[in-house]
């Protein structure tokens, strides 16, 4: 039991796979956030836009 605990232990395979993970994890909410913002901005602009071609039909 003690040898399979120390083999547990030392083993790395897998550690690269979370760090991967983590990393991928961290990537999609910086791209998430990063959409949001454009997305705000556009709808925005849209807006003004929208109110300046409706001013100038009058």
């Amino acid at each position: 039991m003690i040898n399979i605990m120390k083999t547990f232990l030392s083993d790395q395979e897998g550690a690269v796979t979370v760090d991967w993970v983590v990393l991928c994890a961290a990537v999609v909410a910086l791209s998430a956030i990063g959409m949001n913002k454009i997305a705000d901005n556009t709808l925005d602009l849209g807006g003004a836009v929208g109110t300046e071609i409706a001013s100038q039909a009058e």
